[in-house]
């Protein structure tokens, strides 16, 4: 089984994520492969810096590539042990989305939290280029919702899923959703 995650920001996909890494699934993140070319160019992890380096990958090998890679790493694990389990984080793109769909057990679960809630979860975990009031987090999700192949489309993207989380409760409350997902698609 091949779980894709995708959701606005902070709506708890990395710690959806997490939990079926601790349920034995192997992680994957389309963000990942931005981070890996982000270091190899000396660039600073900084929001700006992800974003504008995705689309400029996105732009030079296609709308789908990260997901193309991710592909590839699942297609040579599979080769190990045909019965693994993976999830799939940071899927921002229909293209990236229609990608993974390729794969034989892909579920794309869409995760959703109300938008003063999420910003509250933004401003806990305290990353580099996260906004600094409501009004800027709601700007900062426009500008990262653009339809353009190259850009992240959030909202079209979530569109896609399969299945839908609402995570407007507690950590807990989170896992005893996805439990029941993972009962219902098994």
């Amino acid at each position: 089984m091949i779980i894709g995650l995708t959701g606005k920001n902070a709506a708890g996909k990395g710690e959806a994520a997490s939990y079926l890494k601790s349920k034995g699934f192997i992680y994957y993140s389309l963000s990942d492969i931005i981070r890996e070319k982000a270091t190899e160019s000396g660039l600073e992890h900084s929001r700006e810096n992800l974003i504008n380096l995705g689309n400029e990958l996105r732009m030079k090998f296609g709308p789908s590539y990260l997901a193309q890679e991710t592909n590839n790493k699942i297609k040579r694990q599979l080769k190990k042990n045909k019965s693994e389990n993976f999830v799939v984080d940071s899927i921002r793109s229909p293209f990236e989305a229609r990608e993974l769909m390729k794969n034989k057990g892909f579920i794309l679960i869409g995760i959703d939290a109300p938008v003063e809630l999420r910003f509250k979860r933004l401003l806990e975990r305290n990353r580099i280029g996260d906004a600094k009031t409501l009004d800027d987090f709601k700007k900062q999700e426009q500008r990262e919702n653009l339809k353009s192949d190259t850009n992240q489309q959030l909202d079209e993207t979530f569109k896609l899923s399969n299945k839908i989380i609402i995570n407007d409760g507690s950590i807990e409350e989170l896992h005893k959703k996805i439990d029941l997902l993972l009962k219902e698609i098994k």
